[in-house]
């Protein structure tokens, strides 16, 4: 993937990005992620982490009663990920730290 001016005049228009210092004299634009930027890589950040997903229809569209083929096939999946996710914490909390036999 490579960058271009394109790609960076689209992450302007769509507002993943905005300017936070315009040009002057000697000096060039600053550009800072904007707030539906640094939402979104905080959403990633935290599922990533081990954060699970939203099974619920209010939060997760994929969850409609009457959803179409393809977001029930990803709601599964979904499901079998956060499935997995809880394991492992049940794992983790269940194994004993050396500091607890003493």
């Amino acid at each position: 993937m490579s960058w271009n001016k394109k790609r960076f005049t689209n992450l302007l228009t769509d507002g993943w990005i905005r300017v936070f210092r315009t040009k002057r004299k000697n000096e060039t634009t600053l550009y800072e992620l904007s707030y539906k930027g640094r939402r979104t890589i905080g959403e990633v950040y935290k599922k990533l982490s081990g954060e699970e997903f939203a099974e619920t229809e209010k939060h997760n569209p994929m969850f409609r009663p009457r959803a179409p083929y393809t977001d029930v096939v990803f709601r599964n999946y979904i499901r079998k990920i956060n499935m997995s996710i809880r394991k492992q914490r049940r794992d983790i909390q269940n194994q004993t730290s050396p500091e607890d036999d003493l």
